[in-house]
């Protein structure tokens, strides 16, 4: 697992030099929510497409 010293140092590197500060707090936000996103992921499980489809069912136009 990386730490989060490196993921910003990997961000920073990717990202062009003339980003502004905004740039960099959007990007590290994103990688934060992601992140959650995976841990989310991996605690409590996911869905396949066919549990997804049965449950927006009622959203989606056939």
């Amino acid at each position: 697992m990386r730490t989060a010293k490196a993921e910003v140092e990997s961000l920073l590197k990717a990202l062009p030099e003339d980003c502004s500060l905004e740039d960099i707090q959007y990007h590290l936000y994103i990688l934060e929510k992601v992140a959650a996103g995976q841990d989310r992921a991996d605690a409590e499980g996911t869905l396949t497409h066919e549990d997804v489809t049965a449950r927006m069912k009622k959203w989606l136009a056939e």
